[in-house]
């Protein structure tokens, strides 16, 4: 049971805001060790930060916080492609504008689903993205032995395969806990997680960290609503 202070305001954005300091601070630490693994560092910001939409669903935080922290977000991470101002998460002039989407599709999804009631489908849009995406990237880059090309992209069957895979089991952990053990749910989590593998090797600008997240979420509250 949630205390009366983590249900006040002031509670909830000290509680956010200490879960990003551990990301930067855990950020910090792997840079420290691993200087010339700005990939890894990028990564681990990136499912550490998406963990917050979890924060958010449990504390019940104002949709207006969220889409007001995806704003700031949304312009401090397009400045930080000019600037030095997120030097571990962009590199300057780099051709991705994946951070950018990152915080707009938090944004988005909190705006649909916090006004429908349904905040747990916007944390599968965000978790899928936050851990698939993440892992993908990390497993098709260490163990990523064969490789296929989609346009100019190159990716990796084994990053594809472990996205799938995350994405079925993100959507199928947080459906289990919020509607139940029935068979439409496994149906539901196996669609998202192909789903999510296919948007995620187009990922040419950074367009996955939109595609993944919102398509995810669609299917999956789209699916449950038709088939339960």
């Amino acid at each position: 049971m949630t205390s009366g202070w983590t249900h006040s305001l002031f509670g909830q954005l000290t509680i956010a805001t200490l879960w990003l300091l551990i990301v930067g601070l855990c950020a910090t630490i792997v840079n420290h060790f691993n200087p010339d693994r700005n990939e890894l560092v990028r990564k681990v910001i990136h499912i550490g930060t998406g963990n917050i939409i979890l924060i958010a669903w449990w504390l019940n935080i104002p949709m207006w916080i969220i889409i007001a922290a995806s704003i700031f977000f949304s312009i401090l991470t397009l400045l930080s492609y000019y600037f030095p101002i997120l030097p571990n998460i962009n590199s300057i002039g780099r051709k991705s504008f994946g951070t950018f989407f990152y915080a707009v599709s938090i944004g988005v999804l909190a705006a649909w689903f916090w006004t429908v009631g349904k905040p747990e489908f916007a944390a599968i849009g965000i978790l899928v993205m936050t851990w698939g995406d993440g892992f993908a990237a990390l497993i098709g880059q260490r163990f990523g032995k064969h490789s296929y090309r989609l346009w100019d992209m190159k990716k990796s069957w084994e990053g594809s395969s472990a996205m799938a895979a995350i994405s079925f089991s993100v959507c199928a952990l947080i459906l289990l806990s919020t509607i139940g053990n029935v068979w439409q749910i496994w149906l539901v989590s196996l669609l998202v997680g192909l789903c999510a593998a296919g948007l995620e090797a187009f990922s040419k600008f950074g367009i996955d960290n939109l595609t993944v997240p919102i398509m995810s979420a669609a299917i999956a509250f789209f699916l449950t609503q038709n088939l339960l």
